[in-house]
């Protein structure tokens, strides 16, 4: 492009270069319409509006302008108490009118503060009665806006005096870094303290508006500043602040919900926690319980809050049974042609009225550890599932009756090649059309006790003088082959495979209200026992209510192990929901314990 014409020695402005871009540009467009374009936009007037606005602020900038003065504010006081002697013409009223708005004091006032650059504090002056003899003493002022100044106090038992008890971490006092824990408190606004109880304190600060100044004894040591922790937990249970009477102060507190993930700023005192809601803009920490203190708390109030479920007594018993292939011979092991192969072969819940078959569970660790494992936090770290990676463990949990194996076999026919079910085993004999590893693992009684008692099944029964039984290595198998394993075990053993080698994602699948069930399961059929065949029959109100019941136990005393919960109002609605959710586990980052990811 040739170069503009321009005088000597004067280097073009951007206004005249844009001024001057169409003519330049023609020689180079071939069509009209195009030339069109460039002569409208660049002879915008707004444009070219902006572009002398802009070569003004940058010639104002180059000057490196300064105040003329700065005491405009103390001149404009002057001039008003001049002109207020003066005659009252229409001019002169106008002007005081306007030096006497408040937007124009103000616009003076920070004019000067710039021109003078004095920017620091303006700290107020020193009580002139102050003994010689006494401490020496902080004076701080802090202006008080909606939040707390997220400072607790406390009478010390042996001296009476009120001192700094904690900080709320990114409150502030904290953000002042003026306060600091073991600091005495002498006077709230000039009021003295000494005689008060922390909590007319309170209520004194409380009623504050606006600068509130402290006067303090400093503590003889400090708190070095530290970094702010990054320790995450996931609250296993409900906390509400105003209905804890422990909490030392209830303002402090920070309210949480079973599942919310909560970063932990500060552990140095054994009872409460700082802590606030990760990802929070807010960066003030509120009050929580500690772990050791909610522990003891939960085991004083609820010695039985985690019993197992099959402890729980009933009007009618309810047992973990084994459902075999031979026992419904009229379930089909097909469905539209499709296969599926140890599907029935699976533990699940079934009504037994009958107490003859008892089911034994293997279990790690002892009747005691479930009475004690009370549920409080569980410090959780974020993960994603790597490419190539083996799939996380899919357990599904509910009640008799809700739709569980249905929403598996949907699972199994909408992606066989990505979903898959444990092949369980057995110490019967094998049946003449039956295969090894298809049906069953068929194994001999004395291996399957000796299994036993190196602790390889999840979960076994008996049943008919033969064992029945889900063992870790089938679940291993079907991993191993890169595909997404789907378990439904009773809820007191899912903590045993809440490992790192299996990382389960645990949803809970929960029946709607009792009205809602009636209607979608008019037609639906449930396994009786009441003879030895598995007969199907139909649901009765009793069932219906003891759905309801075992799925209110199920949360009550296993909610805090689901990722995941799914009310089957609607099987497609509840299946899509559920595979929806079986991809984001795959896909995106979610929030599993810390012991998972660690080598």
């Amino acid at each position: 492009m040739p170069a503009l014409a321009t005088g000597a020695g004067h280097e073009p402005g951007l206004y005249e270069l844009l001024a001057a871009l169409p003519s330049q540009l023609q020689p180079h467009v071939s069509r009209p319409e195009d030339n069109a374009f460039l002569q409208d936009m660049f002879g915008e007037r707004s444009l070219h509006s902006l572009i002398k606005i802009h070569e003004q602020l940058q010639l104002y900038e180059e000057s490196k302008p300064v105040p003329v003065l700065d005491s405009a504010a103390a001149l404009a006081h002057e001039l008003s108490k001049e002109l207020e002697g003066k005659s009252a013409n229409g001019e002169i009223k106008e002007l005081l009118q306007l030096l006497a708005k408040p937007h124009v004091k103000s616009l003076l006032s920070v004019h000067d503060t710039i021109a003078q650059k004095s920017y620091d504090p303006e700290l107020p002056p020193l009580p002139e009665d102050i003994d010689d003899d006494e401490d020496s003493v902080k004076i701080i002022r802090l202006v008080k806006n909606k939040e707390p100044l997220g400072a607790t106090i406390m009478r010390d038992d042996h001296t009476g005096a009120i001192l700094v008890a904690r900080i709320m971490r990114g409150g502030a006092a904290d953000r002042s870094g003026l306060i600091h824990v073991g600091d005495e408190l002498k006077e709230v606004n000039g009021i003295p303290v000494d005689d008060k109880k922390p909590e007319e304190i309170i209520r004194i600060l409380a009623q504050s508006q606006g600068a509130i100044t402290f006067k303090l004894v400093p503590a003889i040591k400090e708190e070095a500043p530290s970094k702010e922790p990054k320790v995450f937990m996931k609250a296993l249970f409900d906390y509400e602040p105003k209905q804890d009477r422990a909490i030392p102060c209830k303002e402090a507190g920070l309210a949480f919900k079973m599942g919310d993930i909560l970063q932990v700023m500060s552990q140095d005192d054994a009872t409460w926690w700082q802590a606030k809601h990760e990802g929070e803009d807010n960066p003030r920490a509120g009050l929580i319980p500690s772990k050791q203190f909610q522990e003891r708390r939960f085991a004083l109030k609820q010695p039985v809050a985690t019993l197992p479920l099959q402890k729980t007594p009933s009007r009618r018993s309810y047992d973990v049974a084994v459902e075999f292939a031979e026992e419904i011979e009229e379930d089909a092991d097909s469905i539209s042609g499709f296969q599926l192969a140890g599907f029935r072969r699976s533990f699940r819940l079934s009504k037994r009225e009958k107490k003859t078959n008892k089911t034994m569970y293997e279990c790690k660790k002892s009747e005691m550890y479930d009475m004690a494992d009370v549920p409080t936090y569980e410090e959780v770290t974020q993960y994603r599932r790597q490419s190539g990676a083996k799939h996380r463990l899919v357990i599904l949990v509910g009640p008799t009756g809700v739709g569980l194996n249905e929403l598996k076999r949907k699972l199994l026919i909408s992606d066989p090649q990505h979903f898959s079910v444990t092949i369980p085993h057995t110490s019967r004999a094998k049946k003449n059309q039956e295969s090894d590893g298809v049906e069953y693992h068929f194994i001999s009684k004395h291996l399957f006790d000796t299994d036993i008692q190196n602790n390889k099944f999840i979960e076994y029964g008996e049943f008919k003088g033969n064992y029945y039984g889900t063992g870790l290595d089938s679940i291993r198998s079907v991993l191993s082959k890169n595909k997404v394993c789907l378990l439904d075990v009773q809820p007191h053993t899912i903590k045993h495979l809440r490992t790192a080698e299996f990382k389960p994602f645990v949803v809970f699948v929960k029946p709607p209200r009792i009205e809602r069930l009636k209607e979608t399961r008019q037609s639906a059929k449930m396994i009786s026992s009441k003879d030895d065949k598995g007969t199907a029959k139909s649901f009765t109100d009793e069932d219906f209510q003891e759905m309801l019941n075992t799925a209110q136990t199920l949360e009550t005393q296993h909610g805090h192990l689901f990722e995941k919960v799914i009310v089957n109002d609607d099987l497609s609605a509840a299946f899509s929901e559920l595979r929806l959710a079986l991809k984001k586990v795959e896909t995106e980052t979610h929030w599993v314990p810390v012991s998972w990811t660690q080598s």
